[in-house]
Order: structure tokens, then C-alpha cells, then sequence
């Protein structure tokens, strides 16, 4: 039995609410957007990702299941502290918590290196992301606020293309957008069975 590739609906989730948020990091946009930015990520960022996540595990893909499940949750837990929490934390804690997603995301490019080039691109630049956001509430620099805001921006339209390719190759049934192949052949466990 072919299972559905719950991808797309995860990178499309994670692309688009990142883009969001990048508009107000990036000065795009002032912070009177995040109430949208919030909605994305209950909604599409937090809900749809975690869902591709879950459907990712009967596929056997361990990668995809903790990226798409830990983003997901990385969505809940930044609209519940801008929501509820974020008046009585002090800035630099805020940044620590971004380095963490930081080493969090660097280790999953170091596990993406194994697969296409674009997942390794989205991971990269995520990382790079987290960073860049989390050095600038530590040491109270908002130029690497902004920088961190368009390389979310660079995140985010690599993540939707990666989700685009996924989608638009397998309903062709060929490469229609080429996603660059694999550095390390790819281990049996995430392999579908005929």
C-alpha cells in the first residue's frame, strides 16, 4: 500500500508561517502583524506540521517525523509565549531559547546531509536563522535581529520550494523541479516498499 507524502503539508506550513514572522523580523512589517503570525502558527505552522510529523512515522521516515513534530511544536510554544507569557521574560532567556532551537536545528542539517539538497539548503539556512535571532536578544544587536529576518525570509522560500518539487514531481511522475540528489545513499530504513 503507497502512503501519501505527508511532507509538503509540513514544508508548506513551516514555509509560510516562517515567512510571516521573517516580514516583522526583517522590518517588513511592525509587530501590530503578529496576531496573523500567531493564527499561522497554531493553525498551519503548529497543527498541519505536527500532523505530517505523526504521518511521517508509518512511513518509517525518523527524520521527517522529529523535524516536522518538533517545528510543529516550536510554532505552539512561540504563539503561546507571545500570547500569554512573553511581558514577564526577561530578553536574554528569549535568546537562549533561539540558540537552542539553533543547536537543535544544526544537529537535524547535520542529519540532512544525508539526504537531497534541498532539505540540506532548508537546514542550513534554518540554523543560520536561529542563530542570527537568538544572538541578537542576547547581546541587544538589532542589526542581526533584521539579518536573522531575511535569512528567515531565504528559510522560508527554499521551504516552499522543497514542498513545491514534492508535490509537483510526484503528481508528474517525473522531475519537474529537481531537488538535487542525495550525498549519502539513503539508509533502507526510510525506503517504501513496492
Amino acid at each position: 500500500m503507497k502512503l501519501a507524502n505527508p511532507a509538503p503539508l509540513g514544508l508548506s506550513g513551516f514555509a509560510l508561517t516562517t515567512w510571516m514572522l521573517s516580514m516583522v523580523n526583517a522590518g517588513w512589517f511592525t509587530g501590530t502583524g503578529v496576531p496573523l503570525v500567531l493564527a499561522s502558527a497554531f493553525a498551519f505552522g503548529g497543527t498541519a506540521q505536527f500532523a505530517a510529523g505523526l504521518l511521517e512515522m508509518p512511513r518509517g521516515n525518523t527524520f521527517g517525523f522529529v523535524a516536522f513534530c518538533a517545528y510543529g511544536a516550536f510554532w505552539w510554544s512561540f504563539a503561546l509565549f507571545v500570547q500569554f507569557y512573553a511581558a514577564s521574560v526577561p530578553v536574554g532567556f528569549v535568546g537562549w531559547w533561539l540558540l537552542m532551537w539553533g543547536v537543535f536545528t544544526f544537529y537535524m542539517w547535520l542529519g540532512s546531509l544525508a539526504l537531497n539538497r534541498a532539505v540540506q539548503s532548508v537546514f542550513l539556512a534554518l540554523w543560520i536563522t536561529f542563530f542570527l535571532l537568538g544572538a541578537a536578544d542576547l547581546f541587544a544587536m538589532p542589526a542581526l535581529h533584521v539579518a536573522g529576518g531575511y535569512t528567515g525570509l531565504v528559510t522560508a522560500m527554499l521551504a516552499f520550494y522543497l514542498a513545491a518539487a514534492e508535490v509537483i514531481n510526484e503528481t508528474h511522475g517525473r522531475i519537474v523541479l529537481p531537488i538535487g540528489a542525495p550525498s549519502a545513499p539513503e539508509p533502507s530504513l526510510r525506503r517504501q516498499p513496492a
